[in-house]
């Protein structure tokens, strides 16, 4: 009677492993293939920028995978496999740092700088058009492409209003839309008193920089919590599948599987709701909307 069972079991791990193992090489197979189709290539810059994120989303994956098909091999479950290698793979977003937080506390300070040396180069009897090229190459690092790719469109004789729109959509920042209205609107009107206006924006953007970073501080306890209650819980769930296997016995069926299934749906929610909890949200640009609907406009300007 032993014998029969543990070649049913040995045939169930064979085949979650194999099963895990497709999985993974076809994963990886269209990511190499949609990639490799791009027909849309980016620039250098962007292409050399864009490498290391690559790579180290091709080590999740490559990871993700591995942990799977250790899991269906080591349990002979297919569910398991599947929650195994997505947890490995949303694990690192849940209990890692917020790289993007540092970013756009980055940006924000780069477009506080920048916004004072307009200020001061207006201040300077400069026109707005001369002030922008004049502070393109000593504008921040985490910028300056794209200001100097601003001062490129105004040398070639491109319209200031549309470069600067082009260049709130690139910087894609709330703090950025009120500099860029600011300059949209003394570009088209005329705006007096604009070196007090862009000093009063560079001041209120330096505080929101420094409000995000009290928050952040305040958030890393969350997040700390968060590492502890994720890290307690999937230590807890190793340790019975590898010293208590019999306690688990009850998800070999198919009838356990959904079950099972059904419980790492109800933790990946709550992880979720977690990391929500210690993220801080983006604040809505007011520029994005009008860019939009003034595409259109562009366009038709262009066909008269």
């Amino acid at each position: 009677m032993v014998a029969p069972v543990n070649v049913t079991i040995s045939a169930t791990t064979a085949l979650s492993a194999t099963l895990g193992l497709g999985v993974g090489v076809g994963v990886l197979l269209v990511i190499l293939g949609w990639r490799g189709t791009d027909t849309n290539r980016p620039s250098r810059k962007a292409r050399s920028r864009r490498v290391p994120r690559d790579q180290r989303r091709t080590l999740r994956i490559g990871l993700a995978v591995a942990a799977g098909v250790l899991t269906g091999v080591a349990t002979g479950w297919i569910v398991g496999a599947l929650l195994a290698g997505l947890a490995v793979w949303a694990l690192p977003h849940i209990l890692g740092r917020d790289p993007a937080h540092a970013r756009r506390v980055a940006r924000i300070e780069a477009i506080a700088t920048w916004t004072e040396m307009l200020r001061d180069t207006l201040s300077a009897a400069a026109g707005l058009e001369q002030a922008i090229l004049a502070t393109a190459s000593l504008a921040p690092t985490s910028i300056r492409g794209e200001i100097t790719d601003l001062a490129a469109k105004i040398e070639n004789g491109d319209r200031l209003a549309p470069s600067l729109r082009v260049l709130a959509d690139r910087l894609a920042d709330p703090t950025g839309d009120l500099v860029i209205a600011a300059l949209l609107l003394a570009a088209e009107q005329q705006a007096r008193q604009l070196s007090d206006l862009l000093g009063s924006l560079a001041h209120a953007a330096r505080e929101q920089a420094s409000m995000r970073m009290r928050v952040e501080a305040g958030r890393a306890r969350i997040r700390t919590s968060v590492r502890v209650i994720v890290g307690t819980t999937l230590a807890f769930a190793v340790a019975i599948v590898l010293l208590n296997r019999a306690y688990l016995s009850a998800y070999d069926t198919a009838t356990g599987q959904v079950i099972l299934l059904g419980i790492g749906v109800l933790f990946g929610l709550g992880f979720s709701w977690l990391a929500r909890i210690a993220t801080l949200p983006e604040l809505d640009r007011f520029l994005a909307a009008e860019t939009a609907t003034s595409q259109p406009l562009l366009g038709a300007e262009g066909q008269v």
